[in-house]
């Protein structure tokens, strides 16, 4: 097990004078929290003793069917018997690897992919193939390629790993072609799909898409969580799997946490039968909308020539490849120092590329902070350019390896 970047940087992130464009908090502020108070003093005055008791394993059954209906918006038809509640998604992912893979078994994907997801394979000892991605999400043929190489190879697969929505960190959208021709390959070749989606109802634009899961339903292990819809701190996702694969993923939740927390359940339950929770959604979409478009201005308005990015249109990221050159690891310091934190590309590849890209989040600082941490982000970008230019390097730490001439990795513009 090794610490990710992004943890690595929270100490420094979250300093006060620090705009910090790195780590992607959600932006709670606009949560009702008298409407949420109320029905947490509710829960606790009628149901407190159950609430803060043991529960099942597999979670609580109200909440399930709860999540049953949230999954509907995406064209998911599914009973709450196929749901099991987990700590956040996160867990789901480490209890899915936990039971399908043992060392040395493969996981492919998207290049570059979710820094928390590759620290929990490379902590069960899987090897990562990356497939690529370009404006349009995981591309067929690559993930084609990489299935056939890993078989050459003598290796087994044992899922594919998909965020298709508003990717993390690559900002862009698997289109409705791709995903059924991605899950088309899977089935051909008897690959599992771990399909990833935190993010699917934060579409800035249009209503949700169609989700992988609503169009396979044996094939397929759909993960998705409250942590961006509601709050963070709850820490309740789920993953909606196969009856066989569900029994499995029950008996490893016991053995991880006897049950996922029955507070946190039943508050979220308790606000969904409470509170607007769709006007809520609709209300952080228009947020993060307002705050992507501050940081795409702040983009265009400001930073050196050479510099590319996408625009998403939806969750909380932008993807930005940096000229030729510049090497996003080592430039780091030099934005602390100027009191602007990103996440460099390398934190999301497991195979030493993205040196020349980073991740930027406009989720939590309000606009004029955004602007502010892209205008200190593009004094660093150029005065890294204009030590290129000088002295044919844009090193200025000196013992860290550079690979600053590495070409970026993926076209995500």
């Amino acid at each position: 097990m090794t610490a990710s970047e992004i943890r690595a940087l929270f100490a420094v992130a979250s300093r006060p004078e620090v705009v910090s464009l790195a780590g992607g908090m959600p932006n709670i502020s606009g949560l009702p929290l008298d409407v949420v108070g109320e029905a947490l003093r509710e829960l606790v005055l009628t149901n407190g003793p159950v609430a803060m008791q043991y529960g099942s394993g597999q979670g609580l059954p109200e909440l399930r069917e709860k999540i049953t209906d949230i999954m509907r918006l995406e064209g998911i038809e599914a009973h709450a018997d196929d749901v099991v509640v987990t700590v956040g998604s996160q867990q789901a992912v480490d209890l899915v690897t936990r039971v399908f893979c043992d060392p040395g078994d493969v996981i492919i994907c998207e290049a570059p992919s979710y820094v928390g997801a590759l620290g929990v394979f490379k902590s069960y000892q899987c090897e990562i193939v990356h497939a690529e991605m370009d404006a349009d999400g995981l591309i067929p043929e690559a993930v084609r390629q990489a299935i056939a190489a890993t078989k050459a190879a003598g290796k087994k697969i044992k899922f594919l790993y998909t965020i298709p929505n508003f990717h993390n960190p690559a900002g862009v959208t698997l289109s409705a072609q791709r995903r059924l021709e991605i899950l088309e390959i899977c089935r051909t070749e008897g690959v599992l799909v771990l399909e990833d989606n935190p993010y699917g109802l934060l579409g800035f634009d249009r209503d949700p898409m169609r989700a992988m899961r609503a169009e396979e339903s044996e094939g397929i292990i759909y993960l998705g969580s409250f942590s961006k819809t509601f709050a963070p701190g709850f820490r309740v996702g789920w993953a909606l799997a196969p009856a066989s694969v569900r029994e499995k993923l029950v008996l490893a939740q016991e053995s991880a946490t006897l049950c996922p927390p029955q507070f946190s359940q039943m508050a979220i339950s308790t606000y969904l039968d409470k509170a607007d929770w769709q006007g809520q959604i609709k209300q952080f979409r228009e947020m993060y909308r307002e705050r992507r478009d501050a940081m795409v201005g702040a983009l265009t308005d400001l930073m050196p020539a050479g510099c590319s990015w996408n625009v998403p249109d939806g969750g909380f990221y932008v993807w930005m490849t940096m000229p030729l050159g510049v090497n996003t690891k080592t430039m780091l310091p030099n934005a602390v120092k100027e009191r602007v934190a990103y996440v460099p590309g390398t934190a999301f590849f497991t195979d030493g590329f993205g040196s020349g890209a980073m991740r930027l989040s406009y989720c939590y600082p309000p606009p004029d902070k955004i602007r502010e941490g892209v205008r200190r982000l593009a004094g660093v970008v150029e005065r890294q350019l204009d030590m290129l230019q000088t002295f044919g390097t844009a090193e200025g730490i000196p013992g860290l390896p550079i690979r600053g001439d590495e070409a970026p990795p993926t076209d995500l513009r």
